[in-house]
């Protein structure tokens, strides 16, 4: 079963926000809203994770950190029509 949930892209992170694509819709999540673990990182710890193959969840290495885009959406505000470009 190799069914895609999601299709997901990390576009950035800030101190207050992670901006993702998710099935071509822009967004953006507080870090407060994710998880503790991920409002104490650090941006180096932030900026460093891994989408899973299916676009079910989200990690973070080097806090051992794992979230589910699904229930992430539900705490994210949708950004507007365009999405959210990388900085660069």
């Amino acid at each position: 079963m190799n069914e895609k949930i999601h299709d997901v892209e990390i576009v950035k992170t800030d101190d207050i926000y992670l901006y993702l694509n998710v099935d071509k819709q822009a967004y953006r999540i507080r870090w407060a809203d994710c998880s503790s673990k991920l409002t104490q990182a650090n941006q180096t710890e932030r900026e460093y994770m891994e989408v899973s193959p299916s676009g079910y969840g989200l990690h973070w290495p080097l806090i051992d950190e794992d979230l589910a885009v699904t229930p992430l959406l539900k705490q994210a505000k949708k950004l507007p029509d365009e999405l959210v470009q990388a900085d660069g």
